[in-house]
């Protein structure tokens, strides 16, 4: 086994130690809500949104993109398990502002290995030879954070399996800083109308 694998396993076993009334938790999450973000490893929802095991579901996907797969978890968050409240959280200094999709295509296409990036451009190491399918693939890049965020709220907020009464709040995380800023613009297209009467 690999070095990353004993790691993980020890750790699990040490875990596995401290567990105590975990094994208690509900199924569904006992605060009722939900995160879309990012897959990018500088960003631990636990800390930055104050959870614990068993209060949120945390969905996450490269950019924290609104993808079907994303809206289907969301549905199911919702639906089958409680949550009242959903957040789309993007991040400054995402890697899905650094290529385009015809960019991750070609270079797929040319080789499956780990690409290089030298600040501006993207290249293959080797040349062994990829396939063809990253071109048929929506890669869902990012050219700006709020916008991506804004694009994102508005696509759950109109998808026909979510129902109106569901806030989803849009939010860029600073990846400098730790903090949490909301996009005024996503939360207003997000807002459910019950919320917007009470706030008059």
């Amino acid at each position: 086994m690999s070095k990353i694998v004993d790691e993980v396993v020890a750790a699990n076993r040490s875990y596995v130690g401290s567990f105590g009334a975990k094994a208690e938790l509900a199924l569904p999450p006992a605060r009722q809500f939900a995160i879309l973000t990012c897959m990018d490893a500088r960003l631990d929802p636990a800390k930055y949104a104050g959870l614990s095991e068993g209060d949120a579901h945390v969905i996450r996907n490269a950019g924290g993109r609104a993808t079907d797969d994303a809206i289907r978890s969301l549905v199911i968050s919702h639906k089958l398990l409680g949550t009242r409240e959903w957040f789309v959280i993007h991040h400054t200094n995402c890697g899905m502002e650094l290529f385009a999709d015809e960019v991750i295509a070609d270079l797929l296409d040319d080789d499956l290995g780990t690409a290089s990036f030298d600040g501006k451009t993207w290249s293959n190491p080797h040349h062994h030879g990829g396939h063809a399918a990253g071109h048929f693939i929506k890669w869902h890049t990012i050219k700006n954070q709020e916008a991506s965020v804004a694009q994102d709220v508005r696509r759950i907020r109109e998808h026909p399996l979510v129902p109106k009464s569901v806030p989803i709040y849009g939010y860029v995380y600073d990846v400098h800083t730790g903090r949490l800023n909301e996009v005024k613009q996503a939360t207003e297209a997000g807002r459910a109308p019950s919320v917007a009467s009470s706030a008059k």
